[in-house]
């Protein structure tokens, strides 16, 4: 038995990212709610105080500029609200607002009966592998992001 091409693992990765992705958009579209903006608010409440969209973006391996759109988004929303930052003029902070916090709340809360759902059928064995491969890929992922880029030759 040949050895299978890990090419195919990241495509289908990339597959279950997309499905993922939209099923989590429709699980909270009706609390006003995307996969991008439920993920910006989890960080906003994993940091656990206020933060700027440029700690927020290092925190979840984004860029700025996709963290700013969406928080920018959550702000027009009544999710997110933006505080002077003592230590930075022009870089506000975001807090969550009682309203963005009932959300995430009621976002997180639909989250395990979900999950629970789509396991249907893997066993502990199965759920902890998936686990393992999913995190080696991402720490791989992350060392090659900060990683030098190689010298190109003419």
């Amino acid at each position: 038995m040949s050895t299978p091409d890990p090419t195919r693992l990241l495509i289908e990765a990339a597959h279950l990212n997309d499905r993922l992705t939209a099923a989590g958009d429709a699980l909270v579209a009706d609390l006003g709610l995307t996969s991008a903006r439920w993920q910006v608010l989890g960080a906003v409440v994993t940091t656990g105080e206020a933060s700027t969209v440029s700690d927020l973006a290092r925190t979840l391996g984004l860029t700025r500029q996709s963290v700013q759109r969406v928080a920018n988004d959550l702000v027009k929303r009544g999710l997110l609200r933006l505080i002077n930052n003592p230590a930075h003029a022009r870089a506000r902070l975001l807090d969550l607002t009682p309203k963005g916090e009932q959300a995430y709340t009621e976002a997180t809360r639909r989250r395990q009966p979900w999950a629970e759902t789509l396991a249907v059928g893997l066993n502990e064995d199965d759920v902890r592998t998936a686990l393992r491969v999913v995190k080696t890929l991402n720490r791989a992922l992350i060392n090659s992001a900060s990683e030098e880029p190689s010298a190109q030759s003419d």
